[in-house]
C-alpha cells in the first residue's frame, strides 16, 4: 500500500488514536487516585506512545493534504473555529508540559511530578477529546466537498 492510498484513512485513524489516548489518560488518573502506581505508569506510558503515533500521523497527513477548509456554515463556524483555536494552542503547549511531567516521573521526583501533572492531565485530556470533536465536525457532520 502506498502513502497516497493510506492518506484518506489517516483522519479516522487519528480519531481512534485520540480517543484511545483519552481513555488511557482517564484510566491513568483513576489508577493514581487508587494509589496503583504501576497501572498508572502503564496507562500514562501507553497514552504517551499513542499520542506520539498520532503526531507522526497528523504531520504526515497535513504534509500531504495541506489545509482542509471547514464546510460548516452559520453559527457552527465560530464554535468550530473557537474549538479549533483552543485545541491547536493547547496542543502546542501540552507537548513540553507532557515531556516535563514525564521527565519528573522517570527521575522519581514525586514531589514535583504531581504538581505539574495536575495541570498537564486536564489539558492533555482536553486536547485529545477536542481533537475527536473537531474530527466529527469536520469529517462526519460537515463533510468537506469532494
Amino acid at each position: 500500500m502506498t502513502l497516497d492510498e493510506i492518506i484518506p484513512y489517516l483522519p479516522h485513524f487519528q480519531a481512534i488514536l485520540n480517543t484511545s489516548a483519552a481513555l488511557f489518560l482517564g484510566a491513568g488518573y483513576y489508577y493514581i487516585r487508587a494509589q496503583n502506581r504501576n497501572a498508572h505508569r502503564l496507562c500514562m506510558i501507553t497514552a504517551l506512545g499513542i499520542s506520539s503515533v498520532f503526531m507522526v500521523s497528523y504531520l504526515t497527513y497535513h504534509a500531504e493534504v495541506g489545509y482542509m477548509p471547514f464546510a460548516g456554515e452559520g453559527i457552527i463556524r465560530p464554535f468550530y473555529f473557537t474549538l479549533l483555536a483552543s485545541h491547536v494552542i493547547l496542543a502546542a503547549v501540552i507537548v513540553p508540559m507532557v515531556l516535563i511531567t514525564v521527565a519528573y516521573a522517570f527521575k522519581g521526583n514525586f514531589n514535583t511530578h504531581p504538581r505539574i501533572a495536575r495541570w498537564t492531565l486536564p489539558l492533555w485530556f482536553y486536547v485529545s477529546v477536542s481533537g475527536v470533536l473537531i474530527y466529527i465536525l469536520g469529517f462526519h457532520i460537515y463533510t468537506p466537498d469532494a
